[in-house]
Protein backbone atom coordinates (compact mmCIF):
# COMPACT_ATOMS: atom_id res chain seq x y z
CA UNK A 1 0.00 0.00 0.00
CA UNK A 2 1.33 3.27 -0.57
CA UNK A 3 1.63 6.41 2.18
CA UNK A 4 -1.49 8.35 0.64
CA UNK A 5 -3.49 4.75 0.43
CA UNK A 6 -6.26 4.12 -2.35
CA UNK A 7 -8.13 7.29 -3.70
CA UNK A 8 -11.71 6.37 -2.59
CA UNK A 9 -14.90 6.89 -5.00
CA UNK A 10 -17.02 9.54 -4.80
CA UNK A 11 -20.63 10.44 -6.95
CA UNK A 12 -19.48 11.70 -9.79
CA UNK A 13 -16.58 8.52 -10.01
CA UNK A 14 -19.21 6.10 -9.18
CA UNK A 15 -21.44 7.35 -12.03
CA UNK A 16 -18.32 7.62 -14.03
CA UNK A 17 -17.76 4.01 -13.85
CA UNK A 18 -21.07 2.67 -14.10
CA UNK A 19 -21.65 4.39 -17.58
CA UNK A 20 -17.56 3.05 -19.15
CA UNK A 21 -19.78 -0.65 -18.89
CA UNK A 22 -23.08 0.57 -19.14
CA UNK A 23 -24.46 -0.25 -16.05
CA UNK A 24 -27.85 0.58 -15.52
CA UNK A 25 -28.62 -0.80 -11.69
CA UNK A 26 -30.88 -3.69 -11.03
CA UNK A 27 -33.40 -3.94 -8.22
CA UNK A 28 -33.00 -7.51 -9.31
CA UNK A 29 -29.31 -8.00 -8.43
CA UNK A 30 -29.89 -5.34 -5.19
CA UNK A 31 -27.90 -2.81 -6.78
CA UNK A 32 -27.45 0.13 -4.88
CA UNK A 33 -23.77 1.50 -4.61
CA UNK A 34 -22.59 3.26 -2.07
CA UNK A 35 -21.13 7.00 -3.21
CA UNK A 36 -20.31 8.15 0.22
CA UNK A 37 -16.07 7.76 1.23
CA UNK A 38 -16.68 8.90 5.00
CA UNK A 39 -19.66 6.03 5.21
CA UNK A 40 -16.96 3.39 3.66
CA UNK A 41 -14.16 4.15 5.66
CA UNK A 42 -16.65 4.02 9.00
CA UNK A 43 -17.67 0.65 8.07
CA UNK A 44 -13.98 -0.28 8.09
CA UNK A 45 -13.06 1.56 11.04
CA UNK A 46 -16.27 -0.10 12.66
CA UNK A 47 -15.62 -3.33 11.81
CA UNK A 48 -11.88 -3.04 13.24
CA UNK A 49 -10.20 -4.49 10.11
CA UNK A 50 -6.83 -4.44 10.85
CA UNK A 51 -3.13 -4.50 8.55
CA UNK A 52 -3.12 -7.90 9.74
CA UNK A 53 -6.97 -9.46 8.30
CA UNK A 54 -7.83 -11.35 4.91
CA UNK A 55 -11.42 -9.92 4.32
CA UNK A 56 -14.58 -11.67 2.36
CA UNK A 57 -16.55 -8.58 0.36
CA UNK A 58 -19.69 -9.92 -1.27
CA UNK A 59 -20.96 -7.71 -3.79
CA UNK A 60 -18.17 -5.12 -4.17
CA UNK A 61 -19.69 -3.49 -6.88
CA UNK A 62 -17.91 -0.96 -8.34
CA UNK A 63 -15.58 -1.19 -5.91
CA UNK A 64 -16.56 2.05 -2.89
CA UNK A 65 -15.98 -0.09 0.12
CA UNK A 66 -13.32 -2.21 -2.04
CA UNK A 67 -11.09 0.54 -1.86
CA UNK A 68 -11.46 1.92 1.37
CA UNK A 69 -10.72 -2.09 3.17
CA UNK A 70 -7.70 -1.91 0.99
CA UNK A 71 -6.88 1.31 3.21
CA UNK A 72 -6.90 -1.45 6.45
CA UNK A 73 -6.48 -4.72 5.50
CA UNK A 74 -3.67 -7.10 4.90
CA UNK A 75 -5.90 -8.91 1.81
CA UNK A 76 -9.45 -8.32 0.50
CA UNK A 77 -10.83 -11.44 -1.75
CA UNK A 78 -14.64 -9.63 -3.14
CA UNK A 79 -16.87 -12.04 -4.34
CA UNK A 80 -18.80 -10.74 -7.77
CA UNK A 81 -21.83 -12.15 -9.25
CA UNK A 82 -22.33 -9.72 -11.85
CA UNK A 83 -19.26 -10.85 -14.78
CA UNK A 84 -18.93 -6.96 -16.35
CA UNK A 85 -18.55 -5.49 -12.46
CA UNK A 86 -15.93 -8.43 -11.76
CA UNK A 87 -13.78 -7.49 -14.84
CA UNK A 88 -13.74 -4.31 -14.35
CA UNK A 89 -13.16 -4.20 -10.40
CA UNK A 90 -9.08 -5.08 -10.97
CA UNK A 91 -9.00 -2.21 -13.29
CA UNK A 92 -10.16 0.12 -10.78
CA UNK A 93 -7.90 -1.31 -7.97
CA UNK A 94 -5.07 -0.73 -10.44
CA UNK A 95 -5.93 2.71 -11.02
CA UNK A 96 -6.94 3.85 -7.50
CA UNK A 97 -4.26 1.63 -5.42
CA UNK A 98 -2.03 1.37 -7.46
CA UNK A 99 0.64 0.81 -4.41
CA UNK A 100 -0.78 -2.35 -2.76
CA UNK A 101 0.99 -5.57 -3.21
CA UNK A 102 0.37 -8.23 -5.82
CA UNK A 103 -1.42 -10.79 -3.38
CA UNK A 104 -3.53 -7.99 -1.82
CA UNK A 105 -6.48 -7.76 -3.74
CA UNK A 106 -8.31 -10.94 -5.74
CA UNK A 107 -12.05 -11.23 -7.63
CA UNK A 108 -14.11 -14.07 -7.94
CA UNK A 109 -16.69 -14.24 -9.94
CA UNK A 110 -19.51 -16.00 -8.71
CA UNK A 111 -22.26 -16.44 -7.03
CA UNK A 112 -21.86 -16.32 -2.66
CA UNK A 113 -24.57 -18.30 -1.74
CA UNK A 114 -22.80 -21.29 -4.21
CA UNK A 115 -19.06 -20.66 -3.73
CA UNK A 116 -17.71 -23.39 -1.70
CA UNK A 117 -14.27 -22.08 -0.72
CA UNK A 118 -11.94 -18.83 -1.26
CA UNK A 119 -8.33 -18.71 -2.70
CA UNK A 120 -5.60 -17.69 -0.88
CA UNK A 121 -5.07 -17.72 3.18
CA UNK A 122 -7.93 -18.37 5.19
CA UNK A 123 -10.18 -15.07 5.68
CA UNK A 124 -10.51 -13.54 9.02
CA UNK A 125 -13.25 -11.20 8.46
CA UNK A 126 -16.40 -10.53 6.44
CA UNK A 127 -17.42 -7.09 5.72
CA UNK A 128 -20.04 -6.41 3.00
CA UNK A 129 -22.55 -4.71 1.99
CA UNK A 130 -24.57 -7.40 1.19
CA UNK A 131 -27.08 -7.34 -1.94
CA UNK A 132 -30.45 -7.19 0.32
CA UNK A 133 -32.67 -9.55 -1.58
CA UNK A 134 -30.45 -12.46 -0.54
CA UNK A 135 -28.42 -11.14 2.80
CA UNK A 136 -28.94 -13.31 5.40
CA UNK A 137 -28.84 -16.87 3.40
CA UNK A 138 -25.04 -15.47 2.17
CA UNK A 139 -24.48 -14.17 5.73
CA UNK A 140 -25.40 -17.95 7.33
CA UNK A 141 -23.84 -19.42 4.08
CA UNK A 142 -20.49 -17.79 4.70
CA UNK A 143 -20.51 -18.20 8.02
CA UNK A 144 -20.94 -21.88 7.80
CA UNK A 145 -18.59 -22.20 5.26
CA UNK A 146 -15.79 -20.16 6.81
CA UNK A 147 -15.30 -20.98 10.28
CA UNK A 148 -11.80 -19.13 10.24
CA UNK A 149 -14.06 -15.75 9.79
CA UNK A 150 -13.52 -14.39 13.36
CA UNK A 151 -15.70 -10.88 13.15
CA UNK A 152 -16.94 -8.83 10.55
CA UNK A 153 -19.56 -6.12 9.63
CA UNK A 154 -22.80 -6.17 7.00
CA UNK A 155 -24.67 -3.50 5.78
CA UNK A 156 -28.58 -4.94 5.06
CA UNK A 157 -31.91 -3.68 5.09
CA UNK A 158 -32.75 -1.72 7.86
CA UNK A 159 -35.53 -4.67 8.73
CA UNK A 160 -33.30 -7.64 8.38
CA UNK A 161 -30.22 -5.81 10.76
CA UNK A 162 -33.21 -6.29 13.13
CA UNK A 163 -34.08 -9.32 12.93
CA UNK A 164 -30.72 -10.55 12.92
CA UNK A 165 -29.84 -8.94 16.17
CA UNK A 166 -32.94 -9.41 17.91
CA UNK A 167 -32.92 -10.97 21.25
CA UNK A 168 -35.56 -13.49 22.73
CA UNK A 169 -38.55 -12.30 23.20
CA UNK A 170 -38.40 -9.33 21.33
CA UNK A 171 -41.22 -8.58 18.15
CA UNK A 172 -38.57 -8.74 15.61
CA UNK A 173 -37.07 -11.85 16.73
CA UNK A 174 -37.37 -14.82 14.56
CA UNK A 175 -35.57 -17.90 12.29
CA UNK A 176 -32.58 -14.94 11.56
CA UNK A 177 -31.98 -14.12 14.88
CA UNK A 178 -31.64 -17.69 15.96
CA UNK A 179 -29.37 -18.61 13.46
CA UNK A 180 -26.92 -15.75 13.49
CA UNK A 181 -26.66 -16.26 16.85
CA UNK A 182 -25.74 -20.25 16.39
CA UNK A 183 -22.27 -18.64 15.41
CA UNK A 184 -21.64 -15.40 16.54
CA UNK A 185 -22.31 -12.79 18.78
CA UNK A 186 -24.49 -10.24 17.04
CA UNK A 187 -25.50 -6.86 17.67
CA UNK A 188 -26.88 -3.40 15.86
CA UNK A 189 -24.07 -1.12 14.73
CA UNK A 190 -26.22 1.67 13.36
CA UNK A 191 -28.46 2.84 10.57
CA UNK A 192 -26.88 4.50 7.50
CA UNK A 193 -28.67 7.24 5.15
CA UNK A 194 -30.63 6.56 1.90
CA UNK A 195 -28.53 9.56 0.25
CA UNK A 196 -25.31 8.14 0.45
CA UNK A 197 -26.53 5.53 -2.67
CA UNK A 198 -26.45 5.68 -5.87
CA UNK A 199 -29.32 4.99 -7.05
CA UNK A 200 -31.51 6.19 -3.47
CA UNK A 201 -32.79 3.13 -1.99
CA UNK A 202 -36.66 2.49 -0.90
CA UNK A 203 -35.38 1.21 1.92
CA UNK A 204 -33.98 2.29 5.02
CA UNK A 205 -29.76 0.71 5.79
CA UNK A 206 -28.46 -0.58 8.81
CA UNK A 207 -25.22 -2.06 9.89
CA UNK A 208 -24.78 -5.65 11.68
CA UNK A 209 -21.75 -6.67 13.75
CA UNK A 210 -20.49 -9.80 14.63
CA UNK A 211 -17.88 -12.19 16.63
CA UNK A 212 -17.94 -15.57 16.43
CA UNK A 213 -18.43 -17.77 19.40
CA UNK A 214 -18.15 -21.46 19.63
CA UNK A 215 -22.11 -22.81 18.86
CA UNK A 216 -23.86 -24.23 22.10
CA UNK A 217 -22.48 -27.75 23.32
CA UNK A 218 -25.13 -30.47 22.09
CA UNK A 219 -24.83 -33.61 20.27
CA UNK A 220 -27.42 -32.27 17.20
CA UNK A 221 -26.09 -31.37 14.32
CA UNK A 222 -26.46 -27.76 13.20
CA UNK A 223 -28.92 -29.04 10.79
CA UNK A 224 -31.02 -30.89 13.12
CA UNK A 225 -31.00 -27.64 15.72
CA UNK A 226 -32.16 -25.47 12.24
CA UNK A 227 -34.71 -27.86 11.69
CA UNK A 228 -36.36 -27.27 15.34
CA UNK A 229 -35.82 -23.52 14.30
CA UNK A 230 -37.40 -23.43 11.14
CA UNK A 231 -40.30 -25.49 12.47
CA UNK A 232 -40.39 -23.56 16.09
CA UNK A 233 -41.02 -20.17 13.61
CA UNK A 234 -43.45 -21.75 10.53
CA UNK A 235 -46.17 -20.21 12.36
CA UNK A 236 -45.95 -17.72 14.88
CA UNK A 237 -47.70 -17.99 18.10
CA UNK A 238 -47.64 -21.80 18.46
CA UNK A 239 -46.86 -23.07 21.04
CA UNK A 240 -43.30 -25.22 20.70
CA UNK A 241 -45.07 -28.42 21.49
CA UNK A 242 -47.63 -27.30 18.76
CA UNK A 243 -45.10 -26.33 16.40
CA UNK A 244 -43.21 -29.55 16.43
CA UNK A 245 -46.38 -32.05 16.23
CA UNK A 246 -46.96 -30.18 13.28
CA UNK A 247 -43.52 -30.50 11.52
CA UNK A 248 -43.57 -34.24 11.62
CA UNK A 249 -41.62 -34.85 14.72
CA UNK A 250 -43.78 -37.26 16.80
CA UNK A 251 -45.71 -36.52 19.85
CA UNK A 252 -43.59 -39.00 22.31
CA UNK A 253 -40.26 -37.77 20.65
CA UNK A 254 -41.53 -34.28 21.19
CA UNK A 255 -42.73 -34.54 24.89
CA UNK A 256 -39.49 -36.46 25.67
CA UNK A 257 -37.24 -33.67 24.08
CA UNK A 258 -38.89 -30.68 25.89
CA UNK A 259 -38.82 -32.26 28.86
CA UNK A 260 -35.19 -33.19 28.83
CA UNK A 261 -34.35 -29.80 27.52
CA UNK A 262 -36.67 -28.14 30.64
CA UNK A 263 -38.31 -26.29 28.23
CA UNK A 264 -42.49 -25.68 29.12
CA UNK A 265 -44.52 -27.35 26.41
CA UNK A 266 -46.93 -24.11 25.91
CA UNK A 267 -43.65 -21.70 25.18
CA UNK A 268 -43.86 -20.41 21.97
CA UNK A 269 -40.21 -20.44 20.04
CA UNK A 270 -40.41 -16.83 20.16
CA UNK A 271 -39.19 -16.67 23.78
CA UNK A 272 -36.51 -19.49 23.23
CA UNK A 273 -32.50 -18.39 22.78
CA UNK A 274 -30.24 -20.83 20.81
CA UNK A 275 -29.41 -23.01 23.72
CA UNK A 276 -32.95 -23.99 24.04
CA UNK A 277 -33.08 -24.98 20.72
CA UNK A 278 -30.52 -26.50 20.37
CA UNK A 279 -31.90 -28.74 23.52
CA UNK A 280 -34.42 -29.76 22.17
CA UNK A 281 -32.86 -30.84 18.75
CA UNK A 282 -30.59 -32.77 20.79
CA UNK A 283 -33.52 -34.39 22.77
CA UNK A 284 -35.52 -34.94 19.35
CA UNK A 285 -32.34 -36.74 17.72
CA UNK A 286 -31.81 -39.39 20.95
CA UNK A 287 -35.25 -39.64 22.32
CA UNK A 288 -37.34 -42.95 20.60
CA UNK A 289 -34.49 -43.32 18.18
CA UNK A 290 -36.16 -40.24 16.05
CA UNK A 291 -33.21 -37.86 14.09
CA UNK A 292 -33.35 -35.71 11.34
Amino acid sequence: MTTAGPRLLGPADVRALAASIGLRPTKQRGQNFVVDANTCRRIVREARVGPEDVVVEVGPGLGSLTLALLEAARRVVAVEVDPDLARLLPATVAERAPGIEADAFEVVEADALRVTGLPGPAPTALVANLPYNVSVPVLLHLLALLPSLEKGMVMVQAEVADRLSAPPGSKTYGVPSVKAAWFADVRRAGSVGRQVFWPVPNVESGLVAWVRRDPPPTAATREDVFAVVDAAFAQRRKTIRTALRGAGYPTEAVDVALTRAGVQPSARGEILGVHDFALIAEGLAMGSGWGR
